[in-house]
C-alpha cells in the first residue's frame, strides 16, 4: 500500500538536521511527540508535494515501514 512516505507523491527525499539547526521546535508525524529545539533529526519533503515536508524523530523515521505493517 502506497502511502505519502512509501511513494504516494514520488521520491521522498530525507535531510538530516543537526542540533544546532534546529532553531524551533516541530511535532514528529510518527509519534506525535515534540522534538525540541537543539535536538537532531530528519526532514522529509516528497518529490511531488514539497508542501508535505514533515521532521521526524529518526528513530521514528527508520521504523515508519514496520508500525505501517503491523
Amino acid at each position: 500500500m502506497s502511502n505519502i512516505w512509501s511513494g504516494l507523491y514520488g521520491p521522498v527525499e530525507v535531510r538530516r538536521v543537526q542540533p544546532y539547526e534546529a532553531t524551533k521546535p516541530y511535532l514528529c508525524p510518527g509519534c506525535n511527540r515534540e522534538i525540541p529545539t537543539g535536538t537532531g533529526h530528519c526532514v522529509t519533503v516528497p518529490a511531488d508535494a514539497p508542501d508535505l515536508r514533515r521532521h521526524w524523530h529518526h528513530a521514528c523515521w527508520d521504523r515508519r515501514d514496520r508500525s505501517a505493517s503491523a
